[in-house]
């Protein structure tokens, strides 16, 4: 770990092996689940799982995060680069279609290192982020990621600022995806329909910010090729502190979700995929008990 921290965009400046910089973590892995995920995109769980690995902290500070107990609250395990290559090998043995990194954005160092470990590793890698990443810690882990799946959340700065504490969100999450592609490519997947590699760009719907989803798809449409896909996100649920902000304090409706889904249409955007509504729910967010780390 550099003694100067500069992971993120945030590039705090702190040496994370002496105190915590604004992701909440030291220079120590931590973790707070790794399972087979049955809920992620088609073309990532297949039909026996995903293997993902949630790291606890955070480089944003989402008011309504869904994971806000490891993200802002820390729950987890610290672990070593050893363990984590351990748990690696552990989900491809259990048949897992990949390994899938939630919120590695400040653990990359620890993580390339452990990849440069992980030498019976066969399956697929994926980068899956919030998208506020930086150009220089991707290019750290140029070959050693398969496939990128970010979020593009906001266009507007203010709005990014209010809901996530992340400053010129846009423009970093731009750049980051654009790295992303550079390294990765369009989709590719195998016989199976299942990803091996490329970029496939998340976007969660906020309530009331329909406006905003649209600029972001014609951002996409602008400045990639066709061939990427884009998953546009239903599942956004009121939480956390999201009492506190009451014009998002709801799930968004069946209307918002269309207008949205018709503009990827009408803009010529054509490949991706869509959430069903029911995906708005409690019942979707893991349950973080150490599972796949208690014994390792």
């Amino acid at each position: 770990m550099k003694e100067i921290c500069s992971m993120c965009p945030r590039s705090c400046k702190v040496d994370r092996k002496r105190c915590k910089g604004f992701c909440g973590m030291g220079d120590k892995l931590v973790v707070a689940k790794a399972f087979l995920h049955l809920w992620e995109e088609p073309c990532i769980s297949g039909k026996n799982g995903s293997g993902t690995v949630f790291f606890s902290g955070c480089n944003m500070r989402c008011v309504y995060c869904q994971n806000y107990n490891i993200s802002q609250e820390y729950f987890g395990r610290e672990i070593s680069q050893e363990q984590l290559v351990k748990i690696f090998m552990e989900l491809q043995a259990k048949d897992a279609h990949n390994i899938n990194l939630v919120s590695p954005s400040h653990f990359t160092l620890q993580i390339k290192q452990a990849l440069d470990n992980a030498k019976g590793l066969k399956i697929p890698v994926i980068y899956n982020s919030n998208g506020y990443d930086s150009v220089h810690s991707l290019r750290m882990l140029e070959g050693k990621i398969d496939v990128y799946l970010p979020d593009i959340r906001y266009f507007n700065d203010e709005t990014a600022l209010k809901y996530s504490s992340a400053d010129k969100y846009f423009k970093t999450a731009c750049e980051a995806v654009l790295e992303m592609y550079r390294q990765v490519g369009e989709p590719r997947f195998d016989d199976e329909g299942m990803i091996v590699k490329g970029l496939i760009i998340r976007h969660l719907i906020i309530p009331g910010h329909v406006d905003e989803s649209k600029r972001i798809l014609e951002w996409i449409r602008d400045n990639l090729p066709e061939g990427v896909y884009v998953s546009l996100m239903s599942q956004y649920t009121p939480y956390y502190r999201c009492e506190s902000y009451p014009e998002i304090n709801r799930h968004i409706t069946r209307r918002e979700y269309e207008i949205v889904l018709d503009y990827f249409y009408k803009i010529g955007l054509k490949n991706g995929y869509v959430q069903e509504r029911d995906s708005a729910c409690e019942d979707y967010i893991p349950d973080f008990n150490l599972e796949g780390i208690k014994n390792i």
